[in-house]
């Protein structure tokens, strides 16, 4: 990827940075994958100049359920593949054996994706309640627990008495830490039953998509080679299992620093 120079007003220099998607602005992301130190900090320090925020991925927020759903869904789709062929099952069968499951299984799977999501963010609320109630009732424990924390993370007792007291002078803002802290829960947005629903959703639809792929087989391949046999058939619905897997292993590694 070509790179940019930028000379900031002022500097005198040059700064190599790499463009982002509209070519006006650097993608910090893109700097920290390079291992670009520079251009990472170049980034940040003229952020106002470039008029710009820092870039993050969304979308990797539903791959959990998409990867999930997609494996469960090929596996699940292969095992009844692989079932029909030992049985000697006709491809009818096999064809309406594994689309009734997989339709089946993966409204199951969307529902129940919705339905546990949303019960957790409501417990997670209701704990967020709890930890509200207690600090308006009795602040100074609450402050004395974080303080504690935050000395067993390594800070002295000054300094995390410090923080402390200033964090908790925004009380909506300190029970959020603390949930985060003290609790180890995230809590979710005012918006939380719509990201549940959308969740299960996701989940619905990779499951019924890649839970598809070792069907098409039997579907698509007589079409192009109507000699093909049984066993011809159970071997392309291997073929193509093990071609979506790496396909999904793929969509993986782009939202992770790891390469597979």
């Amino acid at each position: 990827m070509p790179h940019a120079n930028i000379d900031y007003e002022g500097t005198g220099e040059g700064t190599k940075l790499l463009p982002s998607d509209n070519g006006q602005e650097k993608d910090a992301r893109k700097a920290f994958e390079g291992a670009d130190v520079e251009a990472s900090r170049n980034y940040h320090d003229n952020r106002d100049l470039l008029n710009s925020e820092e870039q993050h991925q969304t979308e990797g927020g539903l791959l959990k359920p998409m990867i999930f759903g997609g494996l469960d869904g090929i596996l699940t789709s292969f095992a009844i593949v692989a079932g029909a062929a030992g049985g000697s099952l006709s491809t009818g069968v096999v064809l309406v054996l594994g689309f009734s499951n997989i339709f089946a299984d993966a409204l199951s799977m969307g529902v129940g994706e919705f339905l546990s999501s949303k019960a957790e963010n409501e417990w997670i609320l209701s704990e967020r309640k709890r930890e509200a109630w207690e600090m308006e009732n009795y602040p100074e424990g609450e402050i004395r627990e974080m303080v504690e924390i935050y000395e067993s993370r390594g800070m002295s007792k000054d300094d995390a008495q410090i923080v402390i007291d200033t964090m908790s002078k925004y009380k909506d803002f300190f029970v959020d830490v603390m949930m985060a802290e003290e609790l180890q829960l995230q809590v979710p947005e005012d918006d939380h039953v719509w990201e549940s629903f959308k969740e299960g959703v996701v989940m619905f639809c990779s499951f019924a998509t890649f839970g598809s792929f070792p069907l098409l087989g039997y579907v698509i391949f007589p079409t192009f080679f109507p000699d093909m046999g049984s066993d011809g058939l159970f071997y392309g619905a291997c073929a193509v299992t093990g071609v979506v897997l790496f396909g999904m292993g793929c969509v993986k590694s782009i939202f992770s620093t790891a390469n597979w």
